[in-house]
């Protein structure tokens, strides 16, 4: 068990979660950076080449308005190299030579063919200049050491004809520094953001493995038998109606663990009684027949006196076990019954036809009032006849003479038989176990039987979807009633 409890530190929900939160946070953090460098770099270049294209615009314009259309190119290419001196940009300016009337030399910085030989990766920016475009290239310049942007613009002469075209080159400043220094705040923010995490999933995972660990040990507890453990655990989340699920398993496991050991009880009652009820029968014929055996007994009427007593108590025996046979197979969850459709009315008249000889002897008038001549029901005709004879049987014998037993069927919401006699009565310990295997009470008339009819007469009730109740006062009599699920006949037509 103690190898078993040993976690190795990568397979334990803190390490999971830190390692599972910290890649989320890495990924998050790079993809952040990313994003930004890119939206940064994006605007960075639209800022830096829309400025550039302006100032492209303006020497253009400057270059058409004060030295082509007037002629005056004395001091031009000075006034470029200040500006490039003070702008901190590359700047060319190129004549068109298809043009009627191409810019003036004077003003060329380079001419097309050395632009051609020199700047051949700008070639294509002049080709659109002439051709009166506005136009721009990035690119990564080994002399800047960063990427630079250059735009291109025409430069008109007379008549608005595209005499050349004017370069402006210019670095992207600080770029490289800014996205460096983003980058060193990133990394130090994703550091302090995972030293905060560690914290934090610390306490998150405090909070997730004490009640796993909790209702481990509830649960190996349970599988050890102590069936009282209970997780204590209060939350109103998954954990706890985890949690809450375990406490009722346990609650379950307990229920299951006393009806088994009832069920144990019961089945060690079960045994002692069945042993008790046929040792007398037993002792009695082994007594009767070893007396015959030996002899001791020679008058002809008291050895048939003593076989009619073994046969007596063979008949008891046999009873005893009919009577268990019948039990256990009405106990059985699988038994079902053979159902029909009974008449009920006709099952009493079959039973007071049997029961009456024993009730004329004693002067008992069995009086039977019923709502309807054919009250029907759905269930076994010999087993309904059993469950009612024991009752009847019951009343007939703790009533006494020239008492009377009134049974009544009604049909309301639900068939009620109710059977009351007029007898002795039972108490409370006697009510509260009359429906128990084996149960006799002390009474003289208890002494021929096995104490297994009523708990039958119980097990046919409830084969039959009813039950069976009891209401008794010392004195006073019993009165027993039963409750049965109505059938109704299909009413059927002939054509």
């Amino acid at each position: 068990m103690a190898k078993e409890n040993k976690v190795r530190v990568y397979n334990r929900l803190f390490f999971k979660l830190y390692l599972n939160y910290a890649m989320m946070l890495l990924v998050t953090a790079v993809l952040i950076c990313l994003i930004f460098m890119q939206l940064y770099k994006n605007t960075t270049m639209k800022s830096t080449r829309e400025e550039l294209m302006g100032q492209a615009s303006n020497i253009s314009e400057m270059m058409t308005m004060n030295h082509i259309n007037t002629r005056n190119y004395s001091g031009f290419l000075e006034y470029i190299n200040n500006q490039q001196k003070i702008m901190g940009l590359d700047i060319w300016t190129i004549s068109n030579p298809n043009a009627v009337l191409p810019m003036d030399e004077r003003m060329e910085t380079n001419s097309l063919e050395e632009f051609s030989v020199g700047y051949t990766e700008y070639i294509d920016l002049v080709e659109s200049a002439f051709n009166n475009k506005r136009v721009f290239t990035i690119a990564d310049d080994e002399i800047y050491q960063t990427q630079t942007i250059t735009v291109a613009v025409p430069v008109l002469g007379v008549n608005r004809e595209v005499a050349g075209a004017l370069l402006l080159k210019a670095p992207v400043k600080g770029l490289t520094d800014i996205i460096n220094d983003i980058l060193s705040l990133i990394v130090l923010s994703s550091v302090v953001a995972l030293a905060i995490s560690f914290v934090i999933v610390i306490i998150f995972a405090t909070e997730l493995s004490l009640p796993i660990s909790r209702m481990r040990i509830t649960a190996l507890s349970l599988a050890a038998g102590n069936y009282h453990s209970k997780t204590g655990i209060k939350r109103n989340d998954e954990l706890g109606d985890l949690a809450k699920t375990v406490d009722i398993l346990s609650e379950k496991l307990l229920e299951n663990e006393t009806q088994r050991k009832n069920l144990d009880q019961m089945r060690l009652d079960f045994f002692a009684n069945v042993s008790h009820e046929l040792r007398t029968p037993i002792t009695v014929l082994r007594a009767y027949t070893e007396t015959l055996v030996d002899g001791v007994v020679k008058d002809e009427e008291k050895v048939k006196q003593y076989y009619e007593r073994m046969l007596s108590e063979c008949k008891s025996m046999e009873r005893l076990i009919g009577d268990l046979m019948i039990l256990s197979k009405m106990q059985n969850p699988d038994f079902a019954i053979e159902s029909e459709p009974v008449n009920l009315v006709q099952v009493f008249d079959d039973i007071i036809r049997s029961a009456g000889t024993i009730a004329e002897k004693k002067n008992i008038k069995v009086e039977i009032t019923k709502d309807s001549p054919i009250i029907m029901m759905l269930g076994d005709y010999d087993r309904l006849r059993q469950m009612f004879m024991v009752i009847l049987d019951n009343a007939i014998k703790f009533t006494e003479e020239f008492k009377s037993i009134y049974i009544n069927i009604a049909k309301k919401d639900k068939i009620i038989v109710s059977i009351k006699d007029e007898g002795i009565g039972m108490d409370e310990n006697d009510l509260a176990n009359i429906f128990e295997k084996f149960y006799k009470s002390s009474l003289r008339q208890n002494k021929s039987g096995t104490g297994l009819g009523l708990a039958i007469a119980k097990q046919i009730a409830l084969k039959h979807n009813g039950n069976i109740e009891v209401s008794s006062k010392l004195g006073e009599g019993s009165t027993f009633t039963f409750t049965f699920p109505p059938f109704e006949l299909e009413e059927s037509t002939t054509l």
